[in-house]
């Protein structure tokens, strides 16, 4: 990308000369550092590993004169700073403690600050404890097939500073820019306003990270905060309460799980696993229509629509057992839906780092679906008291012990699910190198397998 230069505006959080601190070298963070600078800040990048930093980024930071600091923060790495950008790994009540109370800078999200650049595009944002990348990716889709140019972006992937500055060097802007937005990333917005704002479900999850369950609901809340009554919520069936707790002032569309007849009938190409996937093409539904898609449009779009990785992912199937790969499954609420997805008998891998949550509530279900649960790397005492005298357990150090403990327990018929409740930080960076361990794991048994049968 070229580089580009913005003129200074009134709504800019910083201005030229102001320094910018930006926490995490993530891809959020890059991003967030680059639109710093091509604000015109002084733009200093902290990250507690050197190796975090990629290459290519240091040489750019090394011409456009981008600070890096590395190591453990320093209250000293935040003096001066105007402005401080977290990345969404970073709890903003961490940082807070190495900075002075008195004229403390604003802390805000890379998403804050590049919707403050936005040029009149028309905002979605999608967020809730589980199913928001599905949904955000099913709207994407919607909107793509009545013709539309879309941005998607935001927690599934693309930061928004990177649109921002690509529509800066001149690439097209988007009809619609469609948002996946995390807990994380909304408790630092102040001005987020989406036109179309949809949540999916809440329930208990990064409470390693929020200080309680409140602060977690709150967050996911700011996505309403700057709505009006000439903006669109939509909210599932049962969020009465939250509703009107949180005083949103925009027009509410309530959809259902599980879907009326009508979205059964209109969905049935769908080709993602579980109930829930149905609930959710509805409520990407429910807000394209509220931007000129028609029924025809949506229908086809979830025909179309392909399985995510990752997410309720068929693999294989090896000797009759159906291999399916739901290493995004990273919270309690998320097991219970890809638990009850299937009605075969179930396998279960699970383990990690667990985020908290109500495992015993899962009891009767893991009693009536699940056959053996497989327990692999951190967490097995969490799921041994929950589990224990419901369903079969044993636990493995690593996930590939686990899964021939299991593939020796298999029958055809069975599904061998990997729905881990929690974290991948045990043990993979991240759910996706936990989910292609899974991946390479189970062609390594169908190859086992298959040469045994020669």
């Amino acid at each position: 990308m070229s580089e580009v230069k913005f003129m200074p505006m009134a709504k800019d959080p910083v201005q030229p000369g102001d320094l910018a601190v930006v926490v995490g070298a993530g891809v959020s963070g890059l991003a967030a550092a680059r639109l710093l600078h091509a604000l015109g800040a002084r733009v200093r990048l902290l990250d507690r590993k050197a190796g975090n930093v990629p290459a290519a980024f240091r040489d750019f930071a090394a011409d456009a004169g981008i600070e890096i600091v590395c190591g453990e923060h320093r209250p000293e790495d935040f003096a001066g700073a105007k402005l401080i950008v977290p990345s969404p790994g970073a709890p903003a009540s961490e940082i807070r403690r190495l900075l002075h109370k008195e004229n403390a800078p604003e802390i805000m999200a890379e998403t804050e600050l590049a919707w403050r650049r936005l040029c009149g595009e028309t905002v979605v944002g999608v967020t809730g404890t589980s199913g928001k990348t599905t949904t955000t990716s099913l709207v994407a889709a919607m909107l793509k097939e009545q013709g539309f140019s879309v941005f998607t972006g935001g927690n599934i992937g693309t930061p928004l500073s990177a649109y921002v500055l690509e529509r800066a060097a001149g690439a097209p802007r988007a009809d619609f820019v469609v948002l996946e937005l995390s807990s994380f990333q909304l408790q630092t917005c102040s001005t987020l306003r989406p036109h179309v704002a949809l949540l999916l479900n809440i329930s208990a999850n990064h409470l390693d990270y929020h200080a309680d369950m409140e602060e977690y609901v709150s967050a996911k809340m700011r996505l309403f905060a700057n709505q009006d009554e000439n903006d669109v919520a939509v909210l599932h069936v049962g969020m009465d309460e939250l509703a009107e707790r949180y005083a949103l002032k925009a027009r509410i569309v309530w959809y259902d799980a599980p879907a009326a007849p009508e979205d059964l009938e209109r969905f049935s190409g769908i080709r993602l696993l579980g109930p829930h996937n149905l609930a959710n093409a509805q409520a990407a539904w429910l807000a394209c229509r509220e931007l000129g898609v028609t029924a025809a449009a949506a229908s086809r779009a979830v025909a179309a629509f392909e399985p995510l990785e990752h997410r309720l992912e068929r693999v294989a199937e090896v000797n009759g057992v159906l291999f399916v790969n739901d290493s995004k499954c990273t919270t309690v609420e998320a097991l219970r839906v890809s638990v009850s997805s299937f009605e075969r008998p179930i396998l279960l891998l699970a383990g990690g780092k667990f985020k908290g949550g109500d495992l015993q509530g899962l009891r009767e279900l893991m009693r009536g679906k699940v056959r053996h649960i497989a327990l692999y790397g951190a967490s097995r005492e969490y799921f041994e008291a929950a589990f224990d005298g419901a369903v079969p357990m044993s636990w493995d150090d690593r996930l590939e012990d686990a899964m021939r403990r299991l593939a020796a327990l298999a029958r055809p018929g069975d599904v061998a699910l990997l729905a881990p409740a929690t974290s991948s930080y045990d043990q993979y960076p991240n759910y996706l190198r936990r989910g292609e361990d899974f991946k390479r794991i189970t062609a390594l048994l169908a190859h086992e397998e298959s040469s045994s049968c020669q």
